[in-house]
């Protein structure tokens, strides 16, 4: 059993796998990071498409897991620049951009976490040729000089670890070669869209060869801020990466990375779903907002920003040693996001959010790897995680916010513009505060996150083939995972210093009770009917400001009582059978687990949980039961309980899958059962996060792909993927009791098809046209929103792409294409509007683009 030979049944597959793959069939193949050898595939004359499902070379078709792969062909002719373009050809990812350009969702098979909280792992690994990249922020640039792209559904935990328990997203890049050659790439479309591409690679020495390639991406905003007359969503990019081959002798080589990206863009178009009752109010001061989502006119009072900087350098080492070879990947990345963003959505001077992001991350891997003759083979290997991540952030309050909140409150519009005394000014006289001091601060709240980030693992695999065809796999991953984390926060309203229960309790009491000892010092009937009257509107009129104090006092930690701290440690496997049945057929059975250590709330929503502290009613201190907090004192006016991190998810999945291949003909099954106990679901509140575990989520389904070659030229491509998602169990979410309900933002069905025909004549010169299709089924977008509650909005996509491309025999390339071609709307999700209850805010898709290119080949 060799892991380099196609095996029996190459001949008659081969011309078929080849052009699957470079049309970007999602195939049933195996699930772990693309490491082959990128230069004898760009040049492979035998057609035998090589993945590296086992972290060792094996055909696309002997590799028994479910992957998608996409060749750099097809990324070329369909237009495909980043990864969030890639689910237009893989049924089973979803990818969605959020409030910046620097935040994004990974999801496959209804798994997947966002990105928009720095603290929360993902549940989908993001390699770039064998670097993990932990954040979105760091793999969303252009895509760089691409091989192939693999996209390995379901837990991959055994061999990538920690943040695999959805899927992998595998990039593999084209390393440099021996001889002279590269590319040069120019591309013009709507909106201004200019693209400009290269890339030059050759020898330096007869055993060092390097390359050179890089990317600039411009293209006007497909928004427009109305009131300043700017753009929204324009793209302003460019990459750059350098690479050395160095091959000392036949059995050693090592390839050297280094690459810097930047990102400065203005993001994201939002428009107004719902418009709520707040409404009126931003009216009143002057404001305005989009109320036509797909109009993509949008109303702010300042230009928003949003910078990347993403940088790092990784050393590949590979020695062969006979029948072992042993392979070293070592990488430093640092990743800096900062942002400014006007989170109200309103051209009234509300409130901004600033947030500056630093991420430092050292990864190690080493493993060993057996190619035996005989029936055994191996594969084992280590890996090391060292990250640090920092963030500071502010919630700004705009010159308008005091009186949006007063004309809220019920004040006259015409009092609060002229300045006559209003409500706020009778609460500051009341409470002793400096008048005009309530949403008069500068800052609205100020904090610091930062978190210290290590694992280890120790993971292998034996394959054992007792005769021709049949081979059981037997696999084992044990990670080890420690979180050091500390959050600060400065709440500078004073209006949020105020607990309105206490507050009347003292008045009542006329200030004989002013803490929580002083209360419970009380008899129980007196403290019943204190409690009975602060707690009722009717008699505490300050109940009905309890909505102005949404930014209230943090408490800090580590402290008394929580460390600031995770350990978790796991040992994931996996087992499976695959028998090749004849040349054309091979089946499979699997059953693996997955792991995702646990993920940290770095918002300013972290709360401590309910096992260390429990609010009185109407979040009162001095009705609160005890509880280690309190008793450590270390109340905070209007503390609540809530989660400051989700521990780990456990993933497991039964898979079959068969795969039949004949000249002309082929098409691939995969049926899976899929669950995740402990998912951490986390939900975006307006200013920060409310993040949970799901007592358990689960998804059934299957992944079919067909290929139909029905004359030389025409390739008939059709794959699809249906999902049947439930939460099984979660009691607890910020929604209430979600158990037996259907996990929303999951298509039930996903389909990507195209027609590829390419006509050559006799000179060499070719005309290639394509023409896509991806569907996803209506489907409800969430399964509610914190403050808006239940709702019906939904989604359903049809996206039609298509290109042209001549291709004449001197090298040089003419084409044109088309991205939603039909111009498809749909709204990608939603959210509660900032500081304004019942209004809902939406992100509507990208428009129609469509462009020409001219690229040149040598």
């Amino acid at each position: 059993m060799r892991f380099t030979d196609s095996g029996r049944s190459t001949v008659l597959r081969a011309s078929l796998l080849a052009t699957a793959a470079s049309l970007a069939l999602p195939s049933i193949a195996s699930a772990q990071e693309a490491e082959a050898d990128a230069a004898e595939e760009a040049f492979d004359t035998s057609n035998t498409i090589i993945v590296t499902a086992s972290k060792r070379e094996q055909t696309l078709q002997e590799t028994p897991i479910s992957v998608s792969v996409t060749s750099g062909e097809t990324l070329e002719a369909a237009q495909i620049r980043d990864v969030l373009d890639l689910q237009t050809v893989t049924p089973s990812l979803r990818v969605s951009q959020l409030q910046t350009a620097s935040a994004s969702t990974f999801i496959i098979r209804g798994f997947g976490n966002g990105d928009n909280n720095f603290g929360i792992e993902p549940s989908v690994g993001v390699f770039i040729d064998g670097v993990f990249r932990s954040r979105s922020a760091g793999a969303l640039s252009d895509l760089p000089n691409v091989q192939r792209i693999e996209v390995l559904n379901g837990p991959q935990s055994t061999l990538f670890g920690k943040n695999a328990s959805a899927g992998v997203i595998s990039v593999v890049t084209r390393e440099p070669q021996f001889e002279f050659g590269g590319s040069v790439e120019a591309t013009y479309g709507n909106f201004n869209a200019v693209t400009l591409k290269g890339d030059v690679t050759g020898p330096i020495t007869d055993n060092i060869a390097f390359s050179l390639d890089g990317s600039y991406n411009r293209r006007d905003g497909y928004g427009t801020i109305v009131n300043l007359d700017e753009e929204i969503n324009d793209r302003n990019r460019y990459s750059v990466r350098g690479q050395l081959l160095i091959e000392p002798t036949p059995d050693f080589r090592i390839r050297a990375i280094a690459d810097y990206s930047s990102i400065d863009e203005v993001c994201c178009t939002v428009g107004t779903v719902v418009a709520g009752p707040t409404v009126p109010g931003i009216f009143a001061v002057g404001g305005n907002l989009s109320t036509d989502v797909f109009a993509r006119e949008v109303f702010l009072n300042f230009v928003p920003e949003n910078e990347v900087d993403n940088y790092g350098a990784s050393i590949q080492m590979d020695y062969q040693a006979g029948p072992i070879s042993i392979t070293s990947i070592t990488s430093y990345r640092e990743l800096e996001n900062s942002f400014l963003t006007d989170i109200d959505f309103t051209s009234a001077d509300i409130a901004t959010e600033t947030r500056a992001q630093d991420v430092e991350t050292f990864t190690q891997e080493l493993r060993f790897a057996s190619d035996f003759d005989g029936p055994i083979n191996f594969l084992l290997g280590g890996y090391y995680f060292d990250e640090s991540i920092s963030q500071d952030s502010a919630i700004q309050n705009g010159s308008q916010i005091r009186n949006f909140f007063e004309i809220l409150a019920g004040e006259d519009p015409v009092a609060v513009l002229t300045g006559q005394p209003t409500l706020f000014n009778g609460l500051e006289a009341n409470f002793g505060f400096p008048q005009e001091s309530i949403f008069s601060t500068p800052l609205l709240t100020q904090e610091a996150f930062s978190m210290d980030n290590t694992s280890w693992s120790i993971f292998g695999t034996v394959d054992f083939e007792p005769i021709d065809g049949l081979v059981f796999t037997l696999g084992g991953n044990y990670t080890d995972d420690s979180k050091d984390f500390g959050l600060t926060q400065t709440s500078f309203d004073p209006l949020a210093q105020v607990n309105f229960v206490d507050a009347f309790i003292t008045g009542a009491t006329m200030g004989a009770v002013t803490n929580r000892d002083q209360f419970q010092a009380l008899p129980q009937a007196n403290q019943d009917a204190l409690l009975a009257a602060a707690t009722d509107p009717a008699v505490n009129p300050l109940l009905g400001l309890a909505a102005f104090q949404f930014q209230p006092p943090f408490l800090n930690f580590p402290n008394a009582v929580e460390p600031g701290q995770t350990r978790d440690d796991k040992f994931t496997y996996l087992a499976r059978a695959s028998y090749q049945v004849s040349n054309e057929v091979n089946v499979y059975a699997s059953y693996a687990t997955g792991f995702k250590a646990s993920s940290v709330n770095l918002s300013r929503d972290s709360r401590p949980s309910n096992t260390d502290f429990l609010a009185g009613p109407g979040g009162s201190t001095f009705a609160a039961p005890d509880s280690a907090i309190i008793n450590a004192g270390l109340q905070t006016p209007n503390l609540v309980s809530g989660s400051r991190f989700a521990g780990p998810e456990e993933a497991e999945v039964y898979e079959i899958g068969v795969k039949a291949q004949w000249p002309g003909f082929g098409f691939n099954l995969a049926l899976f059962d899929q669950t995740i106990e402990g998912f951490q679901s986390f939900a975006f509140t307006g200013t920060g996060f409310a993040l949970r575990n799901a007592g358990q989520q689960s998804v059934q389904g299957f992944e079919f792909d067909a290929t139909i070659i029905p004359t030389d030229g025409l390739v008939l491509t059709f794959a699809m993927t249906h999902l049947d998602p439930l939460f099984d169990d979660f009691p607890g979410s910020v929604l209430g009791d979600l158990t037996g309900v259907t996990p929303a933002g999951i298509p039930s069905i996903a389909i990507s098809t195209a027609a590829t025909y390419t006509h050559e004549w006799d000179n060499g010169t070719s005309l290639l046209t394509r023409i896509d299709y991806n569907h996803e089924s209506n489907t409800a977008i969430n399964n509610g929103l914190p403050t808006f509650g239940p709702n019906n909005f939904e989604r359903e996509v049809n996206l039609v792409n298509a290109s042209v491309t001549l291709r004449l025999n001197n090298g040089i390339e003419v084409g044109a294409f088309a991205r939603n071609l039909l111009d498809d709307e749909f709204i990608t999700t939603v959210f509660d509007g900032v500081a304004q209850a019942g209004t809902v805010s939406g992100y509507p898709n990208q428009p129609r683009t469509y462009g020409g290119v001219v690229r040149f080949k040598f």
